[in-house]
């Protein structure tokens, strides 16, 4: 029986007349409505045709397909709409995650994640049946979400325009949105909203900021306390914000049981087993209290009954990725203003709440307004594959809030053509058809199908499921380890393991003779649905390049064949099950597969090098530290840490390292500048792993000379080359010359002298074989090349920057050009008589006044300016001290000398 009394009371009932209005015109909404008012329940059931909320008749019958964005999330939504209807799940209402698919013949409502409409999408672009696609909690731009939208909006654009489209948000914030539909509506639905109190709880002392995946322990216990307070002072269900699952955990260690809290503490997570999911949404029936432990899944996605007071941690995960050094992974970040908007509101959906903040109220401030957008700061393989199977490799041609990092992007397609995903021009290859295909990520499908090929379908099936989702911390850091304990484990991690290694054994081709691991007839490529697109728009080449290369595999491509040279996924026998490998071994094989970049040898001490060039560092505890080879699977990197520190890694030899990174060994000759001198030798190496090397007698004369050039960039031409006075007075004097005429006067600076190294260190560099050979190059001779001889300048250089100035008094002066203003350092006796100041190239030179002694007495650009107002005092001063010496009244007419006083 409908539930009617419940679906008349939603708050979103009230916008159902804009929102239908709109689908029947332009085709696509916006609707923003808050969590709790019916946007994920009642919309797509009236949609649907199948509920009018009070009374009246309903629409016509579709087909709807709903996009949830988490796994539990799209259980739950249908769960709800089943039981609105009165009905089971797979009836009217049905549901599709990875791994699980309940829906029947009548089902008009099906509720997906992001990521298997993706799948579908590509496996048939004009959804074939489906009159309305909703993609709900856009607002938290989740990468598959943004990817969903760009690839429904071209569909509607070139094979169905009648396709209904609903951005679903619960903030609203949605202009973007509107804008990237085509100007759509935005229909907003208001929720009924209580007074809710914010209690500021800071933690009486300062905790640490989080980093990578680490809270501070003292910030958790601060939030346990907090929630304890909170069931004292207020009534109702306590609902408590954590950034994952391991916060959770010791979060409710701390809490205690219930009987000495006082209430039952429950935990909502993305791997929160379905009982325990039915049992928080369904609220509290016996009338006890509740504590919901909650990840930011329950901030928009699910409803909790019962609520009446929020805690919020202040603290959220988001996916980074260091492509520099090839690692990503979740981190611990502040949460944004909006995220803390949205948990709050969480207090006051059914009557008056209260939110605990777990942070002062001037920090709240400085938060960050809304979370980054996955695309800004995620890794982009994943995207990247399903752009080059969509026909648009570089994703120029899709309809994205925010584009694709190009830096990000660059880095996605260099993995992709490295595993033989994509080919050299970026179009996706019957192999990465096959990988986006297996609903994993491509490092981890590249892993499936080549490690089936290596250990056999089902092992490999098996240690892909365990990289697929981190192990608990309390599995330790061997994989193999963790995978044994997997194997009889009978805790929620170990069920759903088993199950993804099921389908993932299912889900790899079968050979010709029927073995999992083979390729079998090559299935077609979903270019159908691109062609159909591209005939639409009347364009005459297929978007991004052309069309697909079935079956070939590039060049680039090593990484992705076995150890026998075949091709992976051909043949389909379980080698690995003939060969007798042992499960450490088996692990490693396909550890190394997916993250070729992180395979690592050691250097000492528990710390490794990995191919990539990034170092890493094993707990001091860990069974690893003596492996010689690791095929690192998790890591992250704390922001004050030079290294990388291994969560989850697995032992392998030299052998394995080889074939799972292939595309970075190379072998040549290594001439290089290193501890001050050239040294040349043959090399292998695996990526930054040196594997070999030996001295080379006869190293290619091209490499010797760039290698010298390294060592002048480091070293500076003045240190490496023989610099006599006179060779550095003729660079200072050709300096002086380029700053104050410019052209033809050369530039001589070290930069300079080195980009045009062909000009004026020839034919001596290209004959030098090491640094006593550069130390016999005289750089004054070297640089009279630069002198503009064709231009018949050279000959003016001393009369333009003299080597030195005669003085009144007979002698020539040394100029000195080392500085900005050319300097004339002179016993001040030597010039009198002289009232204008010397120039060279038009430019007055520094005048530095010398005492008798010659020590510094005065210094000027305008020497008459000195005559008449500063001689008085240099006088005064010095005449007593040197009295020996001239110290006329008018220097003006006085006789320059070097000489002392004729005696009486």
């Amino acid at each position: 029986m409908i539930r009617d009394d419940v679906l008349g009371s939603l708050p979103v009932r009230t916008a159902l007349p804009a929102l239908e209005a709109a689908l029947d015109g332009p085709g696509c909404a916006v609707l923003c409505a808050p969590p709790g008012t019916g946007k994920t329940t009642l919309v797509p059931l009236v949609l649907a045709g199948l509920v009018r909320p009070g009374g009246g008749a309903r629409g016509p019958r579709r087909r709807v397909i709903v996009a949830e964005p988490r796994r539990i999330a799209a259980r739950a939504a249908a769960r709800r709409m089943a039981w609105l209807l009165g009905e089971r799940v797979g009836e009217s209402v049905g549901f599709t995650v990875r791994g699980e698919r309940v829906v029947g013949r009548d089902t008009v409502v099906e509720v997906v994640t992001t990521g298997v409409l993706l799948q579908r999408l590509q496996r048939d672009q004009e959804l074939g049946g489906v009159d309305v696609v909703i993609i709900d909690e856009c607002h938290e731009r989740h990468l598959d979400a943004d990817t969903v939208a760009a690839f429904l909006l071209d569909v509607r654009a070139t094979l169905r325009p009648e396709l209904r489209l609903v951005a679903a948000s619960a903030t609203t914030d949605a202009e973007g949105w509107a804008r990237l539909l085509g100007d759509a509506p935005v229909v907003e639905a208001r929720g009924v909203t209580h007074p809710l109190e914010v209690v500021w709880s800071p933690p009486p002392r300062p905790v640490r900021p989080p980093h990578g995946m680490r809270v501070d322990p003292a910030l958790l216990t601060h939030v346990a306390s907090v929630v304890r307070g909170a069931l004292a002072e207020r009534a109702g269900d306590v609902l408590v914000f954590l950034p994952g699952v391991g916060e959770i955990g010791r979060v409710a260690g701390q809490l205690g049981g219930r009987d000495e809290l006082g209430a039952e503490v429950l935990q909502v997570h993305g791997r929160a087993p379905a009982e325990v999911q039915d049992a928080v949404l369904a609220g509290s029936g016996d009338g006890n209290r509740r504590v919901v432990l909650a990840t930011s899944v329950a901030e928009s996605s699910l409803t909790v009954p019962g609520v009446r007071v929020v805690v919020d941690s202040g603290l959220a995960r988001e996916p980074r990725t260091d492509h520099a050094r090839g690692l990503s992974a979740l981190t611990t970040v502040r949460a944004s203003q909006a995220a803390a908007r949205q948990r709050a509101g969480r207090a006051g959906r059914e009557a008056p709440g209260a939110v605990y903040r777990c942070w002062d109220q001037a920090q709240g401030a400085r938060l960050a307004r809304f979370p980054a957008p996955e695309i800004k700061v995620a890794d982009l393989a994943a995207f990247a594959l399903q752009a080059a199977c969509w026909g648009d490799p570089d994703a120029s041609g899709l309809a994205l809030l925010d584009a694709p990092p190009p830096g990000a992007l660059a880095a996605a397609r260099a993995v992709l053509t490295a595993i033989g995903a994509v080919d050299a021009e970026g179009r996706v290859t019957d192999r990465g058809v096959r990988m986006s295909r297996l609903g994993l990520h491509p490092r981890l499908a590249r892993a499936l199908l080549d490690g089936a090929q290596e250990v056999g379908a089902r092992r490999a099936a098996e240690v892909v499921a365990l990289l697929s989702e981190e192990p608990p911390r309390a599995y330790g850091d061997d994989l193999a380890s963790a995978w044994r304990t997997a194997k009889r484990g009978g805790d929620g991690y170990a069920a759903r393991w088993r199950q993804e290694s099921r389908r993932l054994a299912s889900a790899l081709p079968r050979g010709p003779a029927g073995e999992a691991g083979g390729t079998g007839r090559h299935e077609p490529t979903p270019r159908g649905g691109e062609d159909a697109r591209r005939n639409a728009r009347g364009d005459g080449a297929t978007r991004g390049g052309g069309a697909v290369q079935v079956g070939a595999v590039s060049g680039a491509d090593r990484a992705g064949t076995g150890r026998g040279g075949r091709p992976p996924g051909v043949g389909g026998e379980d080698r690995g099950e003939r060969a007798g490998l042992a499960d450490d071994s088996v692990v490693g094989v396909v550890a190394a597969f997916a993250f070729p970049e992180r395979v690592a040898r050691a250097r000492g001490a528990g710390a490794f090098l990995m191919v990539s060039g990034t170092g890493a560092e094993l707990g001091d505890g860990s069974a690893l530290r003596s492996a010689p080879w690791l095929a690192v699977a998790v890591a992250d990197r704390p922001a004050t840490a030079a290294s990388a520190r291994v969560r989850l890694a697995a032992v392998i030899d030299e052998d394995t390292a080889r074939t799972a990174a292939a595309h970075l060994l190379v072998s040549g000759e290594e001439v290089r500048w290193e501890d001050g001198d050239v040294v040349a030798r043959g090399v292998t190496r695996l990526g930054a792993v040196e594997l070999s090397a030996r001295p080379l007698r006869k190293p290619d004369p091209a490499l010797v000379r760039a290698a010298l050039l390294d060592g002048l960039r480091r070293e500076g031409p003045g240190a490496l080359l023989r610099w006599t006075r006179d060779s550095e007075a003729l660079r200072d004097r050709l300096g002086f010359l380029h700053r104050a005429l410019g052209a033809p006067w050369p530039d001589v600076s070290d930069a300079a002298l080195l980009d045009g190294a062909d000009d004026w260190l020839e034919p001596e560099l290209s004959k030098a074989r090491r640094r006593a050979d550069l130390a016999r190059i005289e750089a004054g001779q070297a640089l009279r090349r630069l002198l503009p001889w064709s231009s018949g300048q050279a000959g003016r250089l001393d009369e333009l920057a003299p080597e030195r100035i005669l003085v009144p008094s007979g002698s020539r002066v040394r100029v000195d050009y080392g500085g900005e203003q050319p300097v004339l350092a002179v016993k001040l006796q030597e010039l009198f008589g002289l009232t204008a100041t010397p120039t060279v190239a038009g430019v007055p030179v520094l005048v530095h006044l010398l005492s008798p002694a010659g020590r510094p007495a005065a210094v000027t650009a305008d020497l008459a300016s000195f005559w008449r107002d500063g001689y008085r005092a240099v006088r005064a001063e010095l005449r007593g001290r040197y009295p020996r010496h001239p110290w006329p009244e008018d220097p003006t007419r006085a006789v320059a000398t070097r000489r002392l006083n004729n005696r009486r």
